[in-house]
């Protein structure tokens, strides 16, 4: 059996960008289908009940100020924000020291705080010499981006503890490690982001400053409800594309075996590039495009919480922020709802670490990331009411998460791939975005600049 379909764009991938492009491909008077792999909408973006009406986000879940495209969103869907809890002290974790910290900074030693400041204030510095549209023309692009990010920081942060401090900044970034990711592209994330590494690591002012409430998944379900059933085909993986100058020929099938073919004059590919390039095109695409696929890892992560009946640490004065140096959990958050209750713990397992938890059981994931809040929180703290994981590179139709990073030399040798559409073909999704890229706003942003390119060329 084989269901066919003939609109003026098809859309592969049911994440923020393909929905927003959706969007507004149908608000500019033409026709679209959006063809998602998944059984549900979203992408990386997903919310996990917790009981009693409540919701946890186990993938994208955070707005920050300058994020303007993914609030405009949110105010067209009449969806409210509340802020991340941060009243309180922060703990750090650090050289077997256990301290309690108000404010952004840590009381650590002094010299190791400042060698931190010049070293962020040298990349802020680079970064901006880095063109948004197209890093590989910056003055130094070749210099930058032949080397690491973690080389850049042994040439030139002094003290072993800012180095890390700084590769657990970029860790939870990236959510991988410093060795993998070239400089050049460490520095267009950062002028993406604003020009500022305060805006990508805080809470407070930074892109970690909201919530939404009801969870950030309410996003792309109700832009696939204003959409409808009839244009949202979901559990169909996209295998096979044919396009040429006649247009183009989405093809999925279903579990059950069913073929769906989408007929289009344009189409809007919308997945992260190492995904996208997994698909089978008629005629192949061009060697760099392919091979700039081939350079797009996903980083590893696994979000972690931990539920109890209320948020104790808030009655010890605490926040629920917490830095490590040690354990699987380098990084905590209190999550809990917007009414306060159930409390929940978010710790984030990032990079080499996240890599090893993924080869473990789940009983002793949970064990071990327990056991580092009860380090960090206490005793009470080891005897969670629930606890929720997810571990992206597990999922099979995204293979991890945040977001894609680029290592040595591929900027500089494919960058004009990325973005660049081929024939009837357009890119989207957030590693597409100039601006945010890598970030829900980054998502809305390249739905947004794709409909309107697929639009322009109906």
């Amino acid at each position: 059996m084989e269901t066919v379909r003939e609109v003026d764009v098809a859309i592969v991938g049911a994440g923020l960008a393909g929905l927003v492009a959706a969007r507004d491909v149908v608000a500019a008077g033409a026709t679209a289908v959006v063809v998602e792999a998944r059984e549900r909408v979203g992408g990386r973006v997903l919310n996990e009940p917790i009981g009693g009406g409540e919701v946890v986000e186990v993938g994208g879940q955070w707005i920050g100020p300058t994020q303007d495209r993914v609030a405009a969103l949110a105010r067209e869907l009449e969806i409210a924000t509340f802020p991340t809890h941060t009243a309180g002290e922060n703990l750090l974790d650090w050289g077997g020291e256990r301290r309690r910290y108000s404010g952004t900074i840590p009381r650590i030693n002094p010299v190791v705080l400042a060698d931190v400041a010049q070293a962020q204030r040298r990349l802020e510095r680079m970064s901006r010499r880095v063109p948004l549209d197209r890093p590989w023309l910056a003055r130094r692009a070749d210099a930058w981006d032949a080397q690491t990010t973690e080389t850049w920081l042994r040439r030139n942060v002094a003290t072993g503890a800012a180095r890390e401090l700084l590769r657990l900044g970029f860790q939870s970034v990236w959510a991988t490690e410093p060795r993998d990711v070239s400089l050049l592209h460490t520095l267009f994330y950062v002028h993406s982001a604003g020009g500022s590494l305060d805006m990508l690591f805080d809470a407070e002012g930074g892109a970690q400053q909201d919530r939404f409430v009801g969870g950030s998944q309410r996003l792309p379900d109700e832009l696939a409800a204003r959409l409808g059933d009839a244009n949202v085909l979901l559990g169909a993986p996209v295998r096979r594309i044919d396009h040429g100058p006649d247009g183009v020929v989405v093809g999925a099938e279903r579990a059950d075996g069913e073929r769906v073919a989408v007929r289009a004059r344009r189409a809007i590919v919308a997945l992260a590039p190492a995904l996208a390039g997994r698909i089978v095109y008629d005629p192949p695409l061009p060697g760099a495009r392919d091979q700039l696929t081939q350079r797009t890892p996903l980083g590893t992560v696994a979000k972690c919480m931990a539920i109890y009946d209320e948020p104790f640490w808030r009655a010890d004065g605490l926040s629920g922020e917490a830095t490590s140096d040690r354990g699987l959990v380098r990084l905590t958050f209190d999550n809990s709802p917007p009414g306060g209750r159930p409390g929940v713990l978010l710790g984030f397992v990032e990079g080499q670490r996240a890599r090893e938890l993924g080869r473990m059981a789940p009983d002793a994931r949970r064990a071990a990331v327990v056991d580092c809040f009860a380090r960090l929180f206490g005793p009470r703290a080891a005897s969670p009411d629930g606890y929720v994981e997810r571990l992206w590179a597990e999922e099979e139709f995204t293979r991890g998460c945040y977001g894609c990073h680029l290592p040595p030399g591929a900027w500089t040798g494919y960058g004009e791939a990325l973005r660049a559409p081929i024939g009837p073909l357009h890119w989207a999704g957030a590693e597409v975005a100039e601006v945010w890229s890598g970030y829900m706003d980054g998502a809305v942003r390249s739905g947004e600049t794709a409909a309107a390119a697929a639009v322009a060329a109906l």
